[in-house]
């Protein structure tokens, strides 16, 4: 029986695995949906702490990862296509090779996905101008214009963020009103760098190496054209990768989001701990869930001793 084990390699996994393995718990990391996590899918990264010149996604979670096997942890590119929780421990998780391993402990650390607009150009532009974080790239598009895509308080946030960097920013939304609460959808509308295009759907994404502009279309009067602009921001939310363990008996907020008891990593089910992005509908940060990530093994450190 193993240890602990934990499920997910992005920043939240892998710094879990760090402490984990630094405490002598010799953890088992499966790379889970995403190997690397979100992180991975990222050019470069600015805004962690340790790197003043910035650093490459994928060499930020490869070094986390290093770092982590260094100490004892063994990471396994498999996913966990099911799992069998028990209050207290063993649990029970099936491996898409086709094994079955029992671990007294388990860290949940599976990310979340951002929802996608799912149109020509979006997947093969991703990392070289199509972004679904402004904090984590908006800085990279100094005095050009770019475009926000969604109509919620997200998308409200994410487009007055852009205009300390953006000559403009085109918020296109698909219906003819914004799902945004009033207050922040009225600061958006008066800010003069924000120009809205309601009722218009963005029908592609168009570029060669990186993103030169959009296709929309105008509902209203069934009317195409084309947008320049130099990146797109994809507002739209986010869909935590829990549904696995909500069947299992996590609890999830109505969004799916892994509920955390009283500021700890613990969930409803004890020796069960949750990390990163697929329990964070706030911040979505690679610092925030390598944070979240220690927090996670300090708490099941303590599950474990406390369990001899």
């Amino acid at each position: 029986m193993e240890k602990l084990v934990i499920i997910g390699n992005g920043p939240a996994g892998s710094t879990a695995a760090i402490y984990a393995a630094r405490a002598g718990l010799k953890p088992l990391v499966f790379a889970g949906n995403i190997p690397g996590g979100l992180l991975t899918q990222t050019g470069d990264v600015e805004n962690f702490p340790g790197f003043p010149n910035g650093v490459n996604g994928f060499d930020l979670v490869m070094d986390i990862q290093f770092q982590a096997e260094k100490f004892g942890a063994f990471f396994e590119y498999e996913q966990i296509t099911d799992v069998a929780l028990t209050p207290g421990g063993p649990h029970t998780l099936k491996v898409s090779d086709g094994r079955t391993i029992d671990c007294q402990a388990l860290i949940i650390a599976s990310g979340a996905i951002p929802r996608r607009l799912d149109i020509p150009g979006e997947d093969r532009l991703y990392g070289n101008g199509v972004s679904a974080c402004a904090t984590c790239d908006g800085a990279f598009y100094k005095d050009v214009p770019v475009v926000v895509a969604g109509g919620g308080d997200s998308a409200m946030e994410e487009a007055l963020f852009l205009t300390r960097f953006a000559s403009e920013v085109h918020l296109i939304h698909r219906r003819d009103q914004l799902r945004a609460s009033l207050i922040m959808a009225e600061r958006a509308k008066q800010h003069p760098k924000i120009k809205f295009h309601l009722n218009t759907l963005i029908t592609e994404i168009v570029g060669d190496s990186k993103v030169s502009g959009v296709r929309i279309l105008d509902r209203e009067f069934n009317k195409e054209s084309l947008l320049p602009c130099s990146a797109v921001f994809t507002a739209l939310g986010h869909t935590p990768s829990s549904k696995l363990f909500h069947d299992a008996g996590v609890e999830t907020d109505i969004a799916g989001f892994i509920v955390l008891k009283n500021n700890t990593s613990c969930t409803n089910i004890s020796g069960v701990f949750a990390a990163g992005d697929c329990a964070d509908p706030r911040y979505r940060q690679a610092i925030v869930a390598a944070g979240m990530g220690a927090r996670a093994a300090m708490d099941a450190e303590k599950f474990l001793a406390d369990a001899e």
